[in-house]
C-alpha cells in the first residue's frame, strides 16, 4: 500500500483528477450520471485507500483515493443534501452512512466499491425518517448507526434492514454530545465545550428509550475543548481533537490533537469523575505549523499510522495529514488539502 508519507509528494508532482457526480434521491434510490474524464480510477489499482470527507458548506461528498501507484484522485458525490456532517463507510457491506445537517436524517449509499470503480450506473440507497435537529458524528456497529444530536444532546439509534433505516432508540445524553466512536461493546463519547469524555458500557443492550447516563466520564489533562475522536484497535490509541477556544484572535491556529497510548487500559485505570494524565500517557499535537485551529473531526490510518483530521476554521476549511506524530508538537502536516467547511472524514483501508 502507497504510504501516505508519499502522498503529499504526489500532490506537489501531479494534478489531482476529479470524476464529479451527480447524485439525485429518488423514491428512496440513488443515481448518479459521470462528467467526462478522461481520467481512469481503475489504472494500477492495488489496494483500496480511501478517505471520506463532508462538508458542512455544500452536499458534497469527496472521496479521496491514495490506492494507486502513479497518481492521487478526488471523486466528488454530490447529493441532494445542502449540509453534512458525520460520515463512515463499512467495509463488511460496501455502505457509506451519512449524517444530513439540511435534511435532518441519516443517509445509507450502497454499493460504494462498484460505484467507485465504475461497475455500476446507480448507487441504491436508503434515508431514514426526519429525526435531527443538529447531527455531529456517527458511529457504526454491525448493523447499528448511532448519530449524535448536538442540539438536543441525543443519541439516535438506528438499525440497518433489508428494508431501509430503521430507528430504535432515543436516549437523552445529560450533556451536549459531539464525536462518538466504538471500543469494543461500549462507546466513547466527547463532552462538547469540556476536555471531558464520557464512557456507556456495553450501549447497545440499552432498549429503553429516554434519559441515559454515561458509566463513567473522565476529563483529559490538556484539552481546552474537545470534538473528534477515533479509535484504533489494532495500535489499541484514541485520538481526541482540541478546538482551543471558538473565539478569538488565534481561534483558526489553537487547535491540535492528543493521541492516547494503550488507550482501553490507560482509560480503564481512571476511575468516575477523575483525570487522564498527559505525562507518559498522552502526545499532543498543536501549533500555528499544523494549520489546525478547529479539528472538527479526525480519523486514523493504522497502515500508515496517520491521523487525518477535518479542519473546518483554518483557511476556510482543510483536510489535514500527520504521519509523523510520535514527538508531537507543533509540526507540519504532510498532506494539506483545501475543503471548505471541512466537517467530518473516515479513512477506510483493505489490501
Amino acid at each position: 500500500m502507497l504510504e501516505l508519507r508519499k502522498y503529499i509528494e504526489i500532490l506537489k508532482l501531479l494534478t489531482m483528477k476529479t470524476k464529479i457526480l451527480s447524485i439525485c434521491l429518488i423514491a428512496g434510490s440513488l443515481f448518479f450520471t459521470s462528467c467526462d474524464d478522461d481520467d481512469n480510477i481503475n489504472e494500477e489499482r492495488a489496494d483500496r485507500a480511501e478517505l471520506y470527507a463532508t462538508s458542512v458548506n455544500n452536499g458534497d461528498i469527496t472521496i479521496y483515493d491514495f490506492s494507486e501507484n502513479n497518481s492521487v484522485s478526488t471523486t466528488t458525490l454530490t447529493t441532494t443534501s445542502t449540509s453534512n456532517e458525520g460520515i463512515q463507510y463499512d467495509g463488511s457491506t460496501d455502505e457509506l452512512f451519512v449524517a444530513s445537517r439540511s435534511s435532518n436524517n441519516l443517509n445509507a449509499f450502497v454499493n460504494v466499491e462498484s460505484f467507485l470503480t465504475g461497475g455500476v450506473s446507480a448507487v441504491v440507497g436508503t434515508s431514514g425518517s426526519v429525526d435531527f435537529a443538529s447531527p455531529r458524528a456517527l458511529a457504526v456497529s454491525g448493523n447499528s448507526i448511532v448519530v449524535a444530536d448536538n442540539s438536543n444532546n441525543v443519541f439516535y439509534v438506528y438499525t440497518r434492514t433489508a428494508s431501509g433505516l430503521q430507528l430504535t432508540n432515543q436516549f437523552d445524553i445529560s450533556f451536549p454530545v459531539w464525536g462518538v466512536e466504538f471500543v469494543g461493546n461500549d462507546l466513547y463519547a466527547v463532552v462538547d465545550s469540556s476536555g471531558d469524555l464520557a464512557i456507556f458500557n456495553n450501549f447497545l443492550s440499552n432498549s429503553s428509550n429516554g434519559a441515559l447516563a454515561a458509566t463513567k466520564t473522565i476529563t483529559i489533562e490538556g484539552i481546552v475543548r474537545t470534538h473528534g475522536i477515533a479509535y484504533d484497535a489494532e495500535d489499541n490509541l484514541l485520538i481526541m481533537t482540541d478546538i482551543g477556544a471558538a473565539t478569538g484572535t488565534d481561534f483558526d491556529t489553537d487547535g491540535g490533537f492528543h493521541i492516547i497510548s494503550n488507550a482501553t487500559s490507560s482509560i480503564g485505570a481512571v476511575a468516575d469523575g477523575g483525570t487522564l494524565a498527559i505525562a507518559g500517557i498522552q502526545t499532543r499535537v498543536a501549533g500555528a505549523a499544523t494549520f489546525m485551529g478547529n479539528p472538527i473531526d479526525v480519523t486514523y490510518d493504522t497502515n500508515t499510522n496517520t491521523v487525518l483530521i477535518a479542519e473546518i476554521a483554518n483557511g476556510g476549511g482543510r483536510v489535514l495529514g500527520f504521519s509523523n506524530v510520535t514527538a508531537g508538537g507543533n509540526i507540519a502536516p504532510t498532506v494539506n488539502n483545501t475543503l471548505a467547511g471541512a466537517s467530518s472524514v473516515d479513512f477506510y483501508s483493505e489490501d
